[in-house]
């Protein structure tokens, strides 16, 4: 198989959509550069299963927040209302929770806080991490509906200089493209692929190169989504 297309993952990739990638004449490199790190507090893990004995609406925009407290969720089957962001995130929530206790998912965090608005519910229990942005909380604030956050996981950033020319660049936080460009800088020639809007303007507000967005934050699009554009 020619290779026609270098592409750098800022983030990990499973094996199967490298290998689907190569089929194409892209070869793929994943560098992660963040790590996420669940939160070991005895504290805060009887904090959670004491939340567990009540009904209250849960809201997760990260699969890493749902992974968190996915020993504790086992454990201790809580009865939430469960609303979720993203492909990953609902996947996740699939798999330690009663699919049916999903009362409201969309494709980010601005769609759900939409669909949050719609349902009238006036206060949320949101589990997030330690560099979570702004924008999700402070647009339920804005509809007055009150949001308790529980800090589940820590994000740090792990830049690597990379020496290697690619044709495109994958990003799939603002968390990672801040860790890429501290120690970075691109060809101008270079096409980013964000894996939403949140991702894509942190981007920009780093570069002026083009970027394409995607409609659903999914890793398995994403790279369809980098065949497509490299095979026009």
């Amino acid at each position: 198989m020619k290779i026609n297309n270098y592409i750098l993952s800022t983030a990990e990739l499973d094996q199967s959509l490298i290998n689907k990638a190569f089929g194409h004449g892209v070869e793929i490199d994943a560098v992660s550069f963040i790590q996420v790190e669940h939160i070991k507090d005895s504290n805060l893990n009887q904090e959670i299963a004491d939340l567990c004995k009540l009904h209250l609406t849960a809201v997760f925009t990260s699969a890493n927040a749902v992974n968190a407290i996915s020993e504790i969720v086992l454990k201790h089957k809580p009865n939430w209302d469960i609303y979720c962001a993203g492909d990953a995130t609902k996947t996740a929530v699939f798999s330690y929770f009663d699919p049916r206790l999903v009362k409201g998912s969309a494709a980010d965090a601005a769609g759900l806080a939409g669909i949050i608005k719609g349902n009238e519910l006036k206060e949320v229990l949101y589990f997030c991490g330690d560099k979570r942005l702004d924008s999700f909380p402070e647009l339920l604030y804005q509809e007055d509906i009150m949001v308790h956050e529980i800090v589940v996981y820590k994000t740090r950033e792990t830049p690597e200089e990379i020496k290697k020319h690619y044709q495109g660049i994958l990003f799939f936080s603002p968390n990672g493209v801040n860790s890429f460009f501290r120690v970075n800088s691109i060809n101008p020639h270079t096409v980013l692929f964000a894996v939403g809007n949140t991702t894509a303007n942190a981007i920009k507000s780093k570069t002026t190169n083009t970027v394409i967005v995607l409609g659903s934050p999914s890793k398995s699009l994403m790279v369809e989504k980098v065949i497509e554009h490299f095979h026009k």
